[in-house]
């Protein structure tokens, strides 16, 4: 018996993480919210730790480096990467080398008026990224 996810790829995308990734959707370049900023914003219901799951499991399919840990830092391993897209969106940093940190009273995003309901409850996102369109 194989389970979803159980083919090498992603779960489907339940409710919850459907949220996750179009609030991350909606985040503008040169801004981020923690994992917990998108927890809240979404209400009742699970925490930044099931936001930083969502985030691994489908973060490939969105724009990742915009969540970030509430003290700044970029998801671990990730910050070399996540520094080059903050330079090119003019993020608001307080440090460029290792540890980067972005300076959260800046660049902090509070969401827009109401959060976003999922467009498709399972739609597909994949864990890997987007190639890039011609």
């Amino acid at each position: 018996m194989t389970r979803p996810g159980d083919d090498g790829g992603p779960p489907p995308v339940d409710d919850f993480a459907s949220s996750v990734l179009d609030v991350v959707d909606s985040i503008p370049p040169g801004r981020v919210m923690s994992y917990g900023d998108i927890a809240e914003y979404l209400g009742s219901g699970p925490g930044p730790r099931q936001v930083g799951r969502v985030m691994a499991t489908y973060g490939g399919a969105v724009a990742w480096w915009r969540v970030i840990h509430s003290d700044g830092t970029p998801a671990p391993g990730h910050d070399s990467v996540a520094v080059q897209h903050y330079l090119a969106e003019g993020t608001p940093l307080r440090s460029a080398r290792p540890p980067v940190r972005v300076d959260m009273r800046h660049a902090r995003w509070p969401g827009g008026p109401t959060p976003p309901h999922p467009r498709v409850p399972n739609r597909s996102r994949s864990a890997r990224p987007q190639p890039p369109l011609p």
